[in-house]
């Protein structure tokens, strides 16, 4: 009997899982449900815009849906279009691969202001999703930048925000974007973190890229790093000699803070300031036009449990036939390598308790959201998608992204 599998969410989590299935269940319909007519989850909508490398693992993820041996249902919203029970119903075995997509709070005051935008927002934004919101005016006018949080996914702001123009060739920002950051009034980012310079989650190679910028000079007091014991730490090496180098002009400084923490937002009606507790404890007031909050994420299942932002699982299983892998099972860590690894480990799990039941699988998905009059998109009509949007990059851009989900399915299928 043939086994029907589901696997909802595109990115590398959900793919590398599909294709395993698909490679160890010979025969098996392995089906993979995305709610965007595009495919690749923060591949496309949450990588920076300008680590094109890092979105070239695209290429591999393409391959095993190219060759037919998995099924791609595009513009599927599961929980919308279709109820995670009706999948259970059609398929033998569903997996969730669907991410952490909210931005964690910090639960301060004056949190709401406009101008307080989470990462997750605005990587939205930056990469042009289309459930991002428009930040073209809060960002548009920011003179200081506060960013809070001391991971890679803080680097990857404070960059983008101080690149200049010329040096986002090659990247697939948005024209729109692009031009918003271009005019912005932009003279200073701190970039805080409540742990010290020895305990920061950066990555060497990342942190670095922040001191070869045209017209950005990051910034830091020597007295903020260890005095000994710690100096051949990769990420230490970096921040002293940004240390030793900081007392430049440039057109942006980008300031590191460590030891602090956010105690409110101030303004009225937007955002004016951060209030902040220095390692002494001791308050201290900074202006900022913007702030950039990079603290994490957590997922979103209603209907299932969450325990700590992820969905509460036993080694990837949540229910009999029901399964979760990536940020949805253990929270938003570890790399694309990782996802990969652990989607392997789920696939294999599922191959071992597979019973399967002679269900409808795609076919009965298929006409369920006929029926529902929902606009799929398949994979031929994806490649579509993707071929318009390569034709339309401008110069210095890779590609050039619709924008919205309507643009996206008004393009005619190859």
């Amino acid at each position: 009997m043939t086994a029907a599998i589901a696997v909802v969410g595109s990115g590398p989590a959900g793919l590398y899982c599909a294709e395993r299935l698909a490679r160890e269940l010979s025969g098996a319909r392995v089906d993979v449900i995305e709610r965007w007519p595009t495919p690749f989850g923060l591949v496309r909508g949450g990588v920076a815009p300008d680590h094109q490398v890092t979105k070239s693992i695209t290429r591999v993820l393409d391959r095993p849906l190219g060759l037919g041996r998995i099924g791609f249902f595009g513009n599927v919203e599961v929980g919308q279009d279709v109820s995670l029970d009706e999948l259970a119903g059609l398929y033998d075995a569903v997996v969730l691969a669907t991410g952490a997509g909210r931005d964690r709070r910090l639960g301060v005051a004056g949190e709401d202001l406009p101008g307080v935008v989470g990462s997750g927002d605005m990587v939205a934004w930056l990469n042009g999703r289309p459930d991002a919101g428009d930040l073209a005016a809060v960002v548009g006018r920011a003179r200081s930048v506060v960013i809070v949080g001391n991971g890679n996914v803080a680097l990857d702001m404070a960059r983008l925000l101080a690149k200049a123009p010329a040096e986002f060739a090659g990247s697939d920002l948005d024209p729109g974007v692009a031009a918003v950051l271009a005019s912005t009034p932009l003279r200073t980012i701190s970039i805080l973190g409540r742990r010290s310079a020895a305990q920061t989650a950066f990555s060497p190679i990342e942190l670095a890229e922040l001191g070869q910028l045209a017209h950005a000079l990051p910034q830091l007091e020597p007295t903020d790093l260890p005095l000994d014991g710690e100096a051949d730490d990769p990420v230490l090496r970096v921040l002293r000699d940004f240390a030793s180098t900081s007392s430049g002009d440039a057109a942006v400084r980008i300031q590191f803070r460590f030891g602090r923490q956010v105690l409110a937002f101030r303004g009225h009606g937007r955002l004016e300031a951060v209030e902040i507790a220095g390692p002494d404890g001791a308050a201290d007031v900074m202006a900022a036009d913007l702030v950039v909050t990079c603290i994490g994420y957590h997922a979103e299942a209603p209907g299932l449990v969450l325990t700590d932002g992820h969905l509460a699982n036993s080694d990837g299983l949540i229910a009999p036939g029901l399964y979760v892998t990536g940020w949805a099972r253990r929270g938003p860590s570890g790399t694309i390598a990782t996802n990969r690894a652990e989607a392997h480990e789920v696939a294999r799990r599922i191959v071992a308790e597979l019973v399967p039941a002679g269900r409808a699988g795609g076919v009965g998905l298929a006409a369920l959201l006929r029926d529902r009059g929902i606009d799929v998109v398949d994979w031929a009509r994806w490649k579509a998608i993707d071929a318009a949007e390569l034709a339309a990059a401008t110069p210095g851009r890779v590609r050039t992204k619709f924008r919205s989900a309507a643009d996206m399915l008004a393009v005619p299928g190859l």
